[in-house]
């Protein structure tokens, strides 16, 4: 896919964008996401938000496009590693689809998190009874690399997740001075 861009468009990035701060997503149970993600996953619980609820105005139409008698009950913030924050809502709304979306889907999405030994990460998964789909993969494409690893499996509540490893780095970083993420070095 390339970025085409009309004759119109400002052709500069945003002004000041220096990056992800997060990424937000909405769970069917608040406490049940934050304990997996916290004490399955080893993220961090940073601080509570909410409840929100507008009950006479627009607010969550106007400002997130929602019916606006939606209602956070509750949110949290959490942070994994040295990787983005989660911003995780329990939202209720009067016209709320309760289903997790495919990736196929318009709006489908996983999270991916690094681990060093997929084959041992995997196998905590499994001793907490979390259902891993396919198990690990050799990297793909320019995703390949010695040893680049993935494996998807879903959250107790059927959210998309998926483990990446490439402890010797991935085929398209050779010769390139900007890369994609990458983890820290392990503390000595």
């Amino acid at each position: 896919m390339r970025n085409v861009k009309s004759e119109n468009e400002n052709t500069g990035p945003v002004p000041g964008l220096r990056g992800m701060e997060h990424a937000a997503f909405t769970v069917p149970n608040l406490e049940e996401a934050v304990r997996f993600f916290v004490d399955v996953l080893g993220c961090e619980h940073i601080y509570d938000i909410g409840p929100f609820r507008d009950d006479q105005g627009d607010w969550f139409a106007e400002n997130l496009d929602l019916n606006p008698r939606a209602v956070v009950p509750a949110a949290a913030l959490l942070r994994c590693g040295h990787g983005s924050n989660f911003e995780i809502f329990e939202y209720e709304a009067p016209d709320q689809v309760r289903r997790m979306p495919l990736m196929s889907d318009w709006g489908g999405m996983h999270l991916a998190f690094y681990v060093d030994d997929m084959d041992t990460a995997l196998a905590y998964l499994e001793s907490r009874g979390i259902r891993i789909l396919g198990g690990s993969k050799a990297g793909m494409g320019p995703e390949a690399g010695e040893e680049s690893t993935f494996a998807h499996f879903l959250s107790p509540w059927g959210m998309l997740l998926e483990f990446v490893s490439f402890p010797k780095g991935k085929d398209y970083m050779q010769g390139l001075s900007r890369q994609l993420w990458q983890p820290l070095a392990p503390a000595l």
